[in-house]
């Protein structure tokens, strides 16, 4: 009840929030109208000496960490003023796994395309390289149309999560099942951007496409592909593949155009969603009272993704970037926490902040961290 309340909301709070986000269980808890009612009676008047250290928490005063909270994701379902976004964003959401499959699943046509290369004029070779290619095209077609679709959700997910009056802390208390999808987008971003990095076939049979297609060497064979993936569609798919992590890449854009088309709306708004969420999980990864509660290892390595994937947009959308010594990201506690976990895990996420961030490399950022990065 409220005492254990009280323990994990007031358990060192000069350091960082300490409190857990359940992202496994589905058994039915009290609603959120009960929480937002508990949460609105704890920020009423009322004596400091009542509610000491607690009343810090909630209101975010004297701290020098940033936002301190007690979020709660365990019932993740939309309220009413949440549903349309949700839903939107749900259509979107409800695809990512296939979309994993389908990447998972891909083999290339490695072999196809070096016959063909080695054998010019043999058509009948030619013909099976090209046969193998066209439906790799069109799948990684598939791929790419859902990282625009993934864009435009994460937007309206930032819209919600940060528009006035609420202040970026309230809306996170408020809008769980939002947050809860947020979360959802970083961690399917990184598991992609994962998975890509270990298949350099894509690269390889994308580039076979459009120098087959650019040549017009095979003028007595099926080009109704082009229909599907014209030049101007293959120039766009062609920059996507060429990052390293580019769905990372595509939301921290979105971020950013996200902030400058949002002229209006204060740049703080963004960033301190952004820092409050990495924080929430860099304590959940280096608390074992909580990563005890995990039943699987898939749990940690969602919070590690969804903190990874947060760090990076930050660090585009803050002018100063996620590394300084101002930053509101313990980014020498989150690469400790990553560094603790077996390698294995952790290595594709080491490298996005290596190479996707835009600051690190940037003087302001301390050695240390540059250092543990190496």
């Amino acid at each position: 009840g409220m005492g254990n309340l009280l323990k994990v909301l007031t358990r060192e709070i000069e350091n960082y929030p300490h409190f857990f986000l359940d992202f496994e269980s589905k058994s039915e808890r009290r609603s959120l109208q009960n929480y937002d009612h508990l949460i609105s009676s704890f920020l009423c008047p009322i004596s400091r000496n009542q509610m000491g250290n607690l009343l810090k928490v909630l209101t975010c005063t004297e701290l020098e960490q940033g936002p301190n909270f007690f979020l709660d994701f365990e019932n993740a379902q939309p309220t009413d003023c949440e549903r349309d976004v949700w839903n939107q964003v749900n259509t979107v959401l409800q695809d990512s796994e296939s979309i994993l499959s389908g990447l998972q699943a891909y083999k290339g046509a490695g072999q196809e395309i070096r016959d063909a290369i080695q054998n010019p004029n043999d058509m009948l070779l030619q013909e099976r390289a090209w046969n193998s290619v066209c439906p790799l095209v069109i799948r990684l077609k598939k791929f790419y149309a859902f990282s625009l679709r993934l864009e435009k959700a994460l937007q309206s997910l930032l819209e919600s999560l940060t528009c006035p009056p609420y202040t970026p802390m309230q809306h996170l208390e408020k809008e769980q099942a939002l947050a809860k999808q947020f979360a959802e987008i970083l961690h399917f971003t990184l598991r992609f951007d994962e998975l890509k990095m270990r298949i350099p076939a894509i690269q390889n049979d994308f580039s076979y496409y459009r120098r087959t297609i650019s040549r017009n060497r095979i003028n007595n064979m099926n080009l109704d592909i082009e229909n599907e993936v014209n030049n101007e569609m293959a120039n766009r798919m062609s920059l996507f593949y060429a990052e390293a992590t580019p769905m990372l890449k595509t939301l921290s854009n979105a971020t950013t155009s996200f902030v400058t088309e949002n002229k209006t709306l204060p740049l703080e708004n963004t960033t301190d969603c952004l820092s409050t969420m990495a924080s929430v999980c860099k304590v959940m990864l280096e608390t074992p009272e909580y990563t005890s509660r995990f039943n699987s290892e898939d749990t940690l390595l969602f919070c590690m993704r969804v903190m990874v994937g947060v760090i990076i947009l930050y660090d585009h959308v803050h002018p100063n970037g996620a590394f300084t010594r101002s930053s509101k990201i313990d980014m020498k506690g989150c690469i400790k926490v990553l560094k603790e976990q077996p390698a294995d895990n952790v290595e594709g996420l080491l490298n996005a902040l290596k190479f996707t961030t835009k600051h690190l490399n940037d003087e302001s950022t301390p050695k240390n961290i540059k250092t543990m990065l190496q």
